[in-house]
């Protein structure tokens, strides 16, 4: 099209499909999950400013310190506003609604890590385990050269996802009999804790994947089959 559209003389642009995306959300013009993915997004940026606000709070004196402190509580505030928009959308939408049972009925999986999923990963329930994980960026990656063997690592991936699914994995390591058996027999074996937790991490992902898949809930059975 384009090389037709150039040879009759007409003027083109081939624009990249992510730039016109985010110019449609910074205009307002929201579709499918963007009204969630939008107030997720904000969620985290008045967290991470909520955090460089706290950090610079512990060595401010004086006004200074009184404005962080009044700056801090302005944020909590727009915070705990966030959520309640995010409750209401989601109580809108039956299906949202319906997938956020699910996902809260596993154990160590709370709002935050529910509505991440939901507005970061639609792919959720349609991919593979292997998919799902290479994703994320929770699957380990070879790092190989000839006839070198690099030692494997994650990386890549959905960056703001995967952080919120690891205080998901460290709940679940204290709370889901699932995912605890599994970290301790990973320990117990000798694997770094570190390792072990990001094990973890795609073990809980594998789990919420394939009960997306065929809408089983954790209490209709402890684990899905991946």
């Amino acid at each position: 099209m384009v090389a037709a559209l150039a040879a009759a003389g007409l003027p083109i642009v081939v624009a990249n499909p992510r730039q016109v995306r985010d110019f449609a959300k910074a205009t307002g013009q929201l579709v499918k999950t963007d009204a969630l993915d939008a107030l997720i997004t904000r969620r985290r940026q008045l967290l991470d400013m909520l955090t460089a606000e706290r950090n610079r709070l512990e060595h401010a004196v004086g006004p200074i310190r009184r404005g962080l402190t009044d700056h801090i509580r302005w944020l909590e505030r727009r915070v705990a506003d966030v959520d309640r928009d995010l409750d209401q959308t989601i109580a809108t939408s039956p299906a949202w609604r319906a997938k956020d049972d699910l996902l809260q009925s596993v154990p160590g999986v709370g709002p935050v890590v529910s509505r991440t999923l939901l507005a970061d990963v639609p792919e959720l329930g349609h991919l593979n385990r292997k998919q799902i994980a290479a994703l994320i960026g929770v699957a380990p990656l070879a790092r190989d050269s000839g006839t070198l063997r690099g030692k494997r690592t994650v990386w890549g991936g959905r960056a703001p996802v995967r952080a919120v699914l690891y205080m998901g994995t460290l709940v679940a390591t204290r709370r889901n009999p699932v995912i605890r058996a599994f970290y301790g027999r990973l320990v117990t074996a000798g694997k770094p804790k570190k390792v072990a937790l990001i094990a973890c991490m795609r073990k809980l992902l594998t789990i919420l994947n394939a009960m997306m898949r065929t809408s089983t809930t954790w209490q209709q059975s402890a684990e899905v089959p991946a």
